[in-house]
């Protein structure tokens, strides 16, 4: 079996940088106080950190970025000029991204292939690479990845897999790009008889909600005061949203630079604010924060499943320990399960 080792995993991020890649990894944040860890663009090798946890913010900017411009517009005498931004280019490797954070990449392909191709996220994604590192543990106990048919160990989403063994990782290529990548840098890489397929199991506890009696719930409890009940510690600051590796609302502005030229940019946004749903007439039909709430429960636990075959969550508690209201989404689930259990 293929494994490398911790030595090698370094050398090939500094390969793919003295190649012109463009490496993200987590690596420490500089400049504060507060110890932390982001993904980012490594300058060099040796600012990878596979050991500093699981970041706040999601892989998901390397492909939605927080803000970008779709279109320059000009207008003329004789016409109105649209003037595209000019597509990605170069390679992209990502080393050291959680499984849950691949998954939520996985999960909005379907969003950003469904109805109409979204080219700039594509673009992005086709020149990526995706080597994710198993967890070994959680990262606390906000993690529920297991619950939503997910695991630390999982492959949706990567390219390449490693698992942590004795002085190094187990390699487990997934595509075609995993494969490539192995191919091109055979001196980082080598085959290790006692190195087993047992090593990519990673140890995953009992499941403690029925996700299944969730989903019914949801279906035949739209108007029910439970919402209310969930939605009295919300804020509806988005920051649940805003760390979510697969929600994926936004907004488009026209951003005018005079009268005869602007920008059409894409910014992230939130179900969960107040004016997401205002309408042009100031009608807004998600007027209570209770009702924001539910969409996005049932966003993740009903209308996406139906639509795609999977939950829209991926279990990586960020959104727990981001809200600073102490909102739980394992916690409304259980809550829900628990509910639907009830129920005759």
């Amino acid at each position: 079996m293929t494994v490398i080792s911790e030595a090698d995993l370094q050398g090939l991020a500094a390969d793919l940088l003295a190649a012109g890649s463009t490496v993200w990894g987590p690596a420490r944040v500089p400049g504060t106080s507060r110890p932390g860890v982001e993904y980012r663009p490594l300058r060099e090798a040796a600012e990878l950190d596979l050991n500093a946890g699981l970041p706040l913010l999601p892989l998901k900017r390397v492909f939605l970025p927080p803000t970008e411009p779709l279109f320059w517009w000009e207008r003329t005498a004789a016409e109105v000029r649209l003037v595209p931004p000019a597509p990605p280019s170069g390679r992209v490797v990502v080393i050291g991204a959680r499984p849950c954070d691949a998954a939520g990449a996985d999960a909005m392909d379907r969003v950003m292939g469904w109805g109409c191709r979204d080219e700039l996220w594509f673009a992005r994604r086709e020149a990526a690479t995706l080597v994710t590192v198993a967890c070994e543990r959680p990262a606390d106990e906000a993690c529920f990845c297991a619950e939503v048919g997910l695991g630390p160990s999982h492959p949706r989403g990567s390219d390449l897999l490693l698992v942590a063994r004795p002085g190094g990782y187990a390699v487990e290529e997934i595509t075609e790009k995993g494969r490539a990548l192995v191919a091109a840098y055979p001196h980082r890489f080598r085959e290790d008889e006692r190195a087993t397929l047992d090593e990519l199991t990673a140890a995953e506890g009992p499941a403690r909600i029925d996700l299944a009696a969730v989903q019914r719930w949801l279906s035949d409890h739209f108007d029910d005061e439970t919402w209310n009940e969930i939605a009295l510690r919300c804020h509806g600051c988005g920051a649940c949203a805003s760390v979510c590796p697969a929600c994926h609302c936004f907004d488009i502005v026209d951003e005018p630079d005079s009268l005869l030229a602007g920008t059409r940019r894409r910014n992230w946004d939130s179900c969960q604010a107040s004016r997401f749903t205002v309408h042009a007439s100031g009608h807004n039909p998600r007027e209570g924060q209770h009702a924001r709430v539910r969409q996005r429960v049932m966003h993740k636990f009903q209308v996406f499943p139906k639509r795609f075959g999977r939950v829209l969550c991926t279990g990586c508690g960020r959104c727990t320990r981001a809200c600073p209201a102490g909102q739980d989404l394992f916690e409304t689930l259980t809550l829900v399960s628990a509910r639907a259990l009830e129920t005759p």
